[in-house]
């Protein structure tokens, strides 16, 4: 997880992933009662380019509200960048596009250069679009949250409010993952574990990987996570293979103790003196629980290696996200010095910018 958002959103196709006689079962409120002791009950937006088209304006009203937008993007020059590496107005106009393309159901009519009042339909009506742009740009809420949506390796996943943004770097842990069970059988047959699910992006890559009789349990404190995570598992027809349970890291996996064949998390690790200084959209919005590791950004990383010494059976696998090479070198003394005997082959892995972002490992 980097600290910006500034070239995370990718433009896609439109895929069919949704039958019309599933959206709306996929609507429903999901209740976390059936997967923790304490009942919530949250209901996760629709992304905005799975939404039914049922407004429609006029093509030149649309065009106007297309001018105004652009005109605010322009507007921003490099300000956001200046302050806190925020996105320029060349990434806002290109989110703009796209949020165009979300929103309009005929993409054709996008390019019409025209003010006829030829009726377009919209998957969102135009006094909504107006705060939707007032939002990303005023607020600097982040586009991914604006649209309902991120790309994650070959998957869109559905992303709200209180729902970490899942970022590509921590694509990485599932090909760690691939790697590892494309080597051994046992551990791709066995059960994995996804702490601090978010969007369930890390369990339903791992589910993809392992084999037809492998599964994954995915855990967050987070009720809205929770929720977002079953809607995107539900999605991608995971429900046989993915679990979800609600609750604090391994709390909810004490029937799992010495029977896990792997464990992967991308924890809170930014220390807490560093969150005011992050980009905005990431500051401001995303969840801090999801983001302030503690005093030095350890805390949960700490936690998770006691945990792992526990939950893992032997020859177990587990990866782990790092802040960056200090913190993994941290990491790997501690298992080292304070946890000897209980992990082997530790490694030091690093992202797409060549920064050491990971630490894998096994169990004894």
């Amino acid at each position: 997880m980097r600290l910006t958002l500034s070239s995370v959103y990718r433009p896609y196709s439109f895929p069919t992933l949704l039958k019309s006689s599933s959206f709306s079962t996929l609507c429903r409120p999901f209740c976390s009662s059936a997967l923790s002791s304490s009942p919530t009950c949250v209901k996760p937006q629709v992304p905005l380019f799975l939404r039914q088209p049922i407004y429609s304006t006029k093509l030149c009203e649309l065009k106007k509200w297309h001018d105004w937008a652009k005109g605010v993007a322009f507007s921003i020059g490099s300000t956001f960048v200046d302050s806190d590496n925020g996105p320029d107005s060349s990434l806002l106009c290109r989110e703009l596009k796209w949020l165009m393309e979300d929103a309009v159901e005929d993409h054709s009519m996008i390019v019409k250069d025209d003010d006829s009042d030829e009726r377009v339909k919209m998957r969102v009506g135009i006094e909504e679009l107006y705060c939707l742009w007032k939002q990303r740009v005023q607020e600097r809420r982040p586009f991914q949250y604006v649209v309902g949506c991120e790309h994650w390796r070959d998957l869109v996943l559905s992303v709200q409010e209180g729902v970490l943004i899942p970022r590509p770097e921590t694509e990485l842990l599932v090909d760690f993952v691939d790697d590892v069970v494309s080597e051994n059988e046992d551990l791709k047959r066995g059960v994995w574990a996804d702490l601090g699910t978010g969007s369930g992006a890390l369990a339903i890559g791992i589910g993809g990987v392992l084999g037809s009789e492998g599964r994954v349990i995915a855990t967050d404190l987070s009720p809205v996570a929770v929720a977002v995570a079953a809607y995107n598992v539900q999605r991608y027809c995971f429900q046989d293979k993915i679990e979800l349970r609600e609750g604090s890291w391994f709390e909810p996996l004490k029937d799992m103790e010495g029977k896990l064949a792997g464990l992967v998390s991308n924890p809170p690790y930014i220390p807490s003196k560093d969150i005011s200084g992050l980009q905005a959209e990431v500051g401001r919005h995303e969840p801090r629980v999801a983001l302030d590791g503690g005093t030095d950004g350890m805390d949960a990383l700490l936690h998770l290696c006691d945990g792992a010494a526990l939950m893992l059976k032997p020859a177990g696998f587990f990866a782990f996200e790092t802040n960056g090479e200090q913190q993994c070198r941290a990491l790997v003394d501690y298992m080292e010095n304070y946890r000897n005997g209980s992990f082997c082959n530790l490694e030091i892995r690093s992202d797409f910018a060549g920064i050491q972002r990971f630490v894998i490992g096994f169990h004894q």
